[in-house]
């Protein structure tokens, strides 16, 4: 791998592009046709450590791998030092495919990669991914929004710059809204406090879904005063997604039939 690294960065050829790829919440069938055409057309592929085993199989068998996945305490890369690979690699010559879980633009730091690609001059393009609140509400059945109780959706983070999130809680609990929040469980106590402190109602359903898309989904409903009580009992895997708002009342557990299914009339 080291010899393929180093032939790749040091070939005599016109700089090489970076392209960003989305690669969905999880299902390998959720992947875009042209984040699958541009994955099989990789020299090399940097990814995250969300991105499944089955969709980096779709990569060329010669294309090199490079795992730069960050795990909570742990960063097999620092951000920085991911930019500077990019950029290496393009003035190498090589065509490169930056694979991330999700959506590069929503919470997957791709601004900044753009950002350090266009710097450099290299040519970076775009391919957008199905993003977890999407794919992950979708998987669970919880529509983010409905025409009786939700009107509008908020997309957040749990993990600010410092490690807790310094976020706009009044504008948080605004009425007929959908909260989903990415990378919120160690910081989910103050999360729920926060936004109790300013008026959101401690019984205000909470979906915590685990590797949403997947055969192996999770999915845990409480209320926003349980959720810390509930994530602490469940230990689900991290990163796991935060839905808040009455919308979670849709989800149903496999196997269990709805209020019209059970001959029930909802109100």
């Amino acid at each position: 791998m080291a010899a393929l690294f180093n032939s790749l960065c040091q070939r005599p050829t016109a700089a090489g592009e970076v392209w960003l790829v989305g690669a969905g919440p999880g299902d390998v069938e959720l992947l875009t046709l042209k984040a699958l055409r541009v994955l099989q057309q990789a020299e090399v592929v940097v990814y995250d450590r969300l991105v499944s085993e089955e969709i980096l199989a779709l990569a060329p068998p010669t294309a090199l791998r490079i795992d730069v996945g960050k795990t909570p305490g742990r960063h097999t890369l620092p951000q920085p030092e991911i930019n500077a690979l990019l950029v290496t690699l393009a003035q190498g010559g090589s065509r490169v495919v930056r694979l991330k879980g999700g959506d590069p633009f929503i919470f997957g730091r791709g601004g900044e990669e753009q950002a350090a690609l266009q710097q450099a001059g290299i040519a970076c393009r775009v391919v957008p991914g199905i993003t977890a609140a999407l794919g992950c509400a979708a998987a669970s059945g919880i529509p983010l929004t409905h025409r009786a109780c939700a009107q509008s959706v908020r997309l957040v983070t749990g993990h600010g710059r410092d490690g807790a999130p310094d976020l706009d809680w009044r504008a948080l609990v605004a009425e007929r809204q959908t909260l989903v929040c990415y990378m919120g469980l160690t910081h989910c106590d103050p999360l729920a406090q926060q936004l109790m402190a300013h008026g959101m109602a401690a019984t205000m359903p909470v979906a915590v879904v685990a590797r949403g898309t997947r055969t192996d989904q999770q999915v845990w409903t409480c209320t926003l005063a349980t959720l810390a009580e509930t994530v602490r009992r469940a230990q689900p895997p991290s990163p796991s997604l935060l839905i808040i708002g009455e919308v979670v009342t849709c989800y149903r557990a496999p196997g269990v039939a709805s209020p019209a299914q059970q001959g029930v009339v909802a109100g």
